[in-house]
This record gives C-alpha cells, sequence and structure tokens, in this order.
C-alpha cells in the first residue's frame, strides 16, 4: 500500500506555504508605511485554502480572462500574483498611502503565531510517519 504524502498532511503543508507567503506580504506592508502612494495588499487565505480543498488551484474569479481577441492580453505568469487583493483603508493618508502599521502589525504577529501553530502540527504528524515507518 502506497502512502501519499498529500493525503496524510491534509491541507497542513498548503496552510503552512500560504502563511509564509503572507508574512512576505504584511512584511512589505509595513516596510512601505512611509512610501507615498503605497496600496497595502494582503493575501485571502481562506477562500484560497477553501479552493485548494476543494482541488482548484485558486479562488473562482481569480484569473482574468479574454473573451474577445480585441482585448489586451494579461500576462499572469509568475511574478504576477492575482491572489493578492488591495486592503479596504479605515483612514488612508493625505499621500495616498493606505498602511495602517497598528493593523499591519497586529496581522503579521497573529499570522506568525498561526504560521508557528501549522508547523509544529506538521512537525508532529513528520515525526508520527517516522514512528510509524521505524515500527516503534
Amino acid at each position: 500500500m502506497t502512502i501519499s504524502i498529500d493525503n496524510a498532511l491534509g491541507v497542513h503543508a498548503k496552510a503552512l506555504e500560504l502563511r509564509a507567503e503572507r508574512t512576505e506580504v504584511l512584511a512589505r506592508n509595513i516596510a512601505n508605511a512611509d512610501t507615498p502612494g503605497y496600496k497595502a495588499r494582503d493575501i485571502d487565505f481562506n477562500s484560497i485554502l477553501q479552493a485548494h480543498q476543494a482541488g482548484m488551484s485558486e479562488p473562482r474569479g481569480a484569473r482574468v480572462m479574454r473573451t474577445d481577441n480585441r482585448h489586451m492580453a494579461v500576462d499572469q505568469g509568475p511574478g504576477v500574483d492575482v491572489s493578492l487583493q488591495y486592503r479596504n483603508p479605515i483612514m488612508p493618508s493625505l499621500d495616498g498611502n493606505t498602511v495602517d502599521t497598528q493593523l499591519e502589525q497586529a496581522e503579521f504577529a497573529k499570522n506568525n503565531l498561526q504560521f508557528q501553530a501549522s508547523f509544529r502540527f506538521l512537525n508532529g504528524k513528520f515525526k508520527g510517519m517516522i514512528t510509524a515507518l521505524k515500527g516503534e
């Protein structure tokens, strides 16, 4: 009988990957808190994870489609991440920057805790699999 790593780990491996990606996005927001015109972005973690569980590569509506040959083509290759969304600012600054530093830091801390929890869960799964393979 073969064991599928994806089945053994479930959604947790994808969750860890998404948490790491979200860490980068939130850090980029914090780093650009004083950049005029910078628009804060975030990942819709739940919709991406639900799409993954449903077997879709991305959430519905995430891809831009050309419905007519006269439409401009949109490059969606590497470097273009359609899962990123702009954050709705509570109170944008006068220079057009939408980063709320306190909100971003709180989201960063929360995401970090969730990353650590996912990591510990996966670590436990791997230890259990190693124990089973050793026959202990």
